[in-house]
């Protein structure tokens, strides 16, 4: 298992701490497909209790625990399903802690409707680390990029929050150099994306354009993160 979401954010930051602070509500991990028994009865040991009837619907992808105060503990079996889906557990071996860097950037980039924690999440992620290619301890952009390559929507998606992420930084106050870092690189990931030859099927997809919705609904696919 691997964590996701904010904490893996948090465990992805130095020692003292993130770029910007956000609260942390719940606790993602994910899976390889296979694993939903031995989850399952590993988390019920450590006291958290699961959600039968939402886990018996959608326990193929994804189940839901909670703790004794309530908290929410998700668990991704296979791939992460939102707005777009993301292979996330392909790679699991690449560190110890969490899903790699590239696949964590992307399921924040993925997001249609942007809020405002999930763009913090995004602006530390890039800020405390390089964007490169195919260096496993940065954020691989050519790995970003070439799913983006397959995939029109999720280029489309990506395009609309990295520029938002851009324009919405000076409402930050970061300093220049920080400010500066963040930028540079959304614009290093993005030229990755724009410079990576696109697939048969991308260029398909790409005739229809905004005219047919390129997303999913999270709620559509019993996903109310």
């Amino acid at each position: 298992m691997r964590a996701l979401g904010s904490v893996a954010v948090h465990l992805q930051a130095p020692a003292s701490g993130p770029l910007l602070t956000r609260p942390i509500k719940d606790i993602d991990i994910a899976t390889r497909r296979g694993s939903r028994a031995a989850v399952t009865d590993l988390l019920i040991a450590a006291g958290y209790t699961p959600d039968e009837m939402f886990n018996t619907l959608h326990g193929a992808r994804r189940l839901l625990f909670y703790d004794t105060n309530e908290r929410k503990l998700d668990v991704f079996i296979g791939e992460f399903s939102m707005c777009h889906v993301i292979p996330i557990t392909d790679r699991l071996e690449h560190d110890p802690l969490t899903i790699p860097l590239a696949e964590l950037l992307l399921t924040k980039l993925q997001i249609v409707e942007l809020n405002e924690t999930d763009q913090r999440d995004i602006y530390n992620l890039v800020y405390h680390h390089d964007v490169s290619s195919g260096n496993g301890y940065a954020i691989e952009g050519d790995f970003i990029a070439n799913l983006c390559a397959k995939d029109w929507g999720l280029w489309r998606t990506s395009k609309a929050t990295i520029e938002r992420c851009r324009i919405n930084l000076a409402g930050y106050d970061l300093g220049t150099e920080a400010s500066g870092s963040i930028n540079e690189r959304l614009g290093l990931l993005w030229t990755a994306i724009e410079n990576t030859p696109k697939t048969a099927r991308w260029r398909l997809r790409s005739r229809l354009g905004d005219r047919m919705r390129w997303y999913d609904e999270p709620e559509e696919s019993g996903t109310t993160k």
